[in-house]
């Protein structure tokens, strides 16, 4: 299976990394250490032994939020093509040392989403951030979108997705399940003018994630909804207003 398009890094904007560290840890386990990066407060999150995701420190006017970003071949290559295909570069193509080349990019419905070049790994994955067989890792990846079929046509010819299947929500919404190889790793669906892109973290159990929830601050959304393969999502902001889901058994 080739890395190119597959999940590989979620990142967190926050305005209080202490505050975010703390619930975080709380809903998720996580175990937070600063990067080392130079000038920088950026953390590094691990679980099960492994980075699982990165948080920095909010700049004065800077978007709050997850960033989802995916593996590619040649970081410069991938975002000249994002630009002919109608995206804006927001972050051009940059080293970070001992890590890899990135960029991100909002793309033609506005969604900012992130490219990854990792560095070579002994052996010859992308990490471990994204990991569907785990709680406390990414699993699954879910887009909101103004006009999902342009939105679909875009990330296939850029990651190289493809269309899994369209399942009918109800009488206004069709999810729309894209594979990468024929994995399936996320969905997307219309939402009027609305364009971001939201992750899903791996719970061990969804109705102990509510109750949990409710004593380390956040806000409940909805859920525990059933969904295929015998799991349940749960809805949720942190206590700064940033969108996540949870996924995993009841």
């Amino acid at each position: 299976m080739s890395n190119h398009g597959l999940p590989c890094w979620y990142e967190l904007t926050s305005p209080d990394p202490t505050a975010s560290a703390a619930f975080y840890s709380g809903l998720l386990g996580w175990t937070w250490a600063d990067s080392g990066m130079p000038g920088m407060d950026y953390r590094l999150a691990t679980k099960n032994a492994g980075n699982v995701a990165g948080m920095m420190k909010a700049e004065p006017g800077q978007p709050l939020g997850w960033t989802l970003y995916f593996a590619v071949t040649d970081c410069d290559v991938t975002a000249a093509l994002a630009t002919t295909l109608g995206a804006k570069v927001i972050v051009p193509p940059a080293d970070i040392p001992g890590t890899g080349r990135f960029s991100i990019f909002l793309d033609p419905q506005g969604a900012a989403v992130g490219i990854l070049q990792p560095l070579p790994m002994e052996d010859g994955s992308i990490g471990g951030a994204f990991d569907q067989q785990k709680d406390g890792h990414g699993n699954w990846h879910e887009l909101l979108s103004p006009d999902p079929t342009a939105a679909l046509a875009f990330y296939a010819k850029l990651f190289g997705w493809a269309l899994s299947r369209s399942v009918e929500m109800g009488p206004d919404m069709t999810y729309h399940i894209f594979n990468h190889d024929g994995l399936d790793i996320g969905g997307l669906f219309a939402a009027g003018t609305t364009a971001m892109w939201k992750p899903y973290f791996g719970t061990a159990s969804a109705k102990a994630s509510i109750e949990t929830l409710k004593s380390i601050g956040g806000t409940f959304v909805r859920g525990p909804d059933e969904v295929p393969g015998d799991a349940f999502t749960v809805q949720l902001t942190d206590p700064h207003g940033s969108a996540l889901a949870l996924v995993g058994p009841a």
